[in-house]
């Protein structure tokens, strides 16, 4: 979505819409164009043919060809009993699940009311220039792949408002969410202004009848004028606030103006201004900044970390600092570099550095948001995924931990709920590092991470906000949906190594 990656690496690439399987999570590595993504390793295509296997088998015997059976919950059982078979026993599911579509839809249907508050998604403005995925697209309905798409002209749509509201409202468990953006140098390659995530909150909002939809205002410190527009951005009213310590993270080639968290004559004059509008939420991108992207941009590496967060949340005990995708720095990396230095360290970069902030520092007031961290270890290496788990709430508290998904990056935010609903951290991991076990789908750790944290951090009472959220206008829409039959697609939007097979889904 940003354009970190050259013309040269993208046409190595295969746009994942292009993957002949829509299994229901993903099995390798999808990447926007921000990161280079690791080519599919031999766990995960084990996963894959695992799956297939078992859609061929179980599906038949339900009357239902792979697709079909991939948008059911049983098939989304299937998948994640497959990845059981091939790393180990993380997630909670069982053959019977599987093989029983009335136990799968029962165990789907007594969940599906959890509150879930997802703080960190995105869609692309109307007039945005990143027209890559239309070619996508259309080149799956050419294809024959997916005769919906051959029905009409594609366009970017698909990565817009519409289908946002689908994705998140209809096709996932996400009862409220938070629209987000990020900067750029470039006005233009926004990828929402901050007036355009007001205007989405209001239109949601509007639609819905509740207050579904939460906006982020962006601050980009150090930019020209930069106070006066925060001074507009607060003007809109939002939830919380924003910013991308290394600049431009679309251009990173031309980042200007990158900053640091405990700035005093620069960031400080930012947060004074949030205070006094009412702002208790910073939100800052950190991470997803392998050696790889260091090694180009090496004047940037300073920015990426943490080491600027501990002093901030010290000075700043009125704000609450809410570290996107809790700078896990691995992303685009080999999974196995990961997991081999959790095994040799106990530590994973640069996670581990921000989950001792709270014991470093003693401060109360720095959360870890799960975003792309989870999306891609949940898929790259679940260990490490469980490991990541084990790390933030031992160092940061189950209480500091938010749920976001990055969506619509990798399609509808669904597979990762049911993702965390089954995940359990090792038994052998828990004895050796002194992690706490996840828990049941709907246990407190879960809970508390799925809702309970974000609705405390932006003043919503889950039980009140439930209730409530079952009489708005989404809600019968999406029940209507789910009784004409939904059509989860299982689509994702970005780019995977190739090569893959070109046979038509079956």
């Amino acid at each position: 979505m940003s354009g970190f990656l050259s013309e040269k690496e993208i046409a190595e690439l295969v746009p994942s819409e292009l993957c002949p399987y829509p299994t229901p999570i993903p099995t390798q590595i999808v990447s926007s164009d921000e990161y280079y993504p690791d080519p599919q390793n031999e766990k995960q295509r084990e996963v894959e043919t695992r799956l297939l296997a078992m859609a061929d088998d179980l599906g038949s015997k339900q009357g239902l060809d792979r697709r079909r059976f991939f948008q059911t919950a049983a098939g989304m059982a299937a998948s994640f009993l497959a990845m059981n078979e091939v790393y180990g026993p993380l997630f909670e599911v069982s053959k019977a699940e599987a093989a029983t579509p009335a136990m799968a839809e029962e165990r789907a249907n007594s969940l599906k009311d959890q509150f879930i508050m997802d703080m960190h998604t995105h869609f692309l403005r109307d007039d945005t220039r990143i027209m890559n995925f239309v070619a996508m697209r259309t080149a799956v309905g050419k294809a024959g792949w997916n005769k919906q798409l051959a029905d009409k002209e594609q366009t970017i749509e698909d990565l817009k408002y519409g289908n946002y509201v689908k994705e998140m409202f209809l096709d996932s468990d996400t009862k409220i969410a938070l629209i987000s953006s990020a900067p750029s140098d470039i006005e233009q390659d926004w990828f929402l202004t901050n007036e355009q995530m007001a205007q989405a909150r209001e239109k949601v909002n509007k639609e819905a009848g509740y207050r579904r939809l939460f906006s982020h205002v962006i601050f980009t410190p150090g930019q020209p004028d930069w106070l006066d527009k925060l001074d507009a951005g607060l003007a809109l009213k939002p939830e919380s606030c924003k910013g991308y310590t290394i600049g431009d993270n679309t251009h990173k080639e031309i980042s200007h103006y990158p900053w640091r968290m405990d700035d005093e004559k620069v960031a400080y004059k930012g947060y004074e201004k949030m205070v006094k509008a009412g702002i208790k939420n910073v939100c800052v991108h950190k991470g997803l900044f392998p050696p790889s992207v260091e090694k180009q941009y090496p004047n940037l590496r300073g920015f990426a970390d943490v080491a600027d967060v501990g002093q901030a949340a010290k000075d700043w005990p009125q704000l609450n600092f809410i570290i996107y995708h809790s700078a896990y720095r691995h992303v685009g990396g080999d999974p196995a570099v990961a997991l081999a230095e959790f095994e040799r360290t106990g530590r994973v970069a640069w996670t581990s550095d921000l989950a001792d902030i709270p014991a470093q520092y003693g401060v109360s007031n720095v959360y870890g948001d799960v975003g792309q961290l989870f999306a891609t270890t949940l898929v790259a290496q679940p260990r490490v995924c469980a490991a990541l788990m084990g790390t933030l709430i031992k160092g940061l508290g189950v209480d500091h931990i938010c749920w976001g998904t990055d969506a619509l990056w990798t399609g509808s935010p669904q597979w990762q709920i049911e993702g965390l609903r089954r995940l359990e951290i090792p038994e052998d991991m828990q004895q050796k590092f002194g992690y706490a076990p996840l828990g049941a789908a709907d246990g407190a750790v879960k809970t508390a991470i799925f809702g309970g944290n974000n609705a405390r951090l932006y003043g919503i009472q889950p039980i009140k906000a439930g209730m409530e959220l079952k009489q708005d206008r989404f809600a019968a829409l999406k029940a209507q949906y789910e009784k004409n039959g939904p059509e989860r697609s299982n689509m994702r939007y970005g780019y995977v190594r190739g090569p893959i097979d070109h046979a038509v889904f079956a």
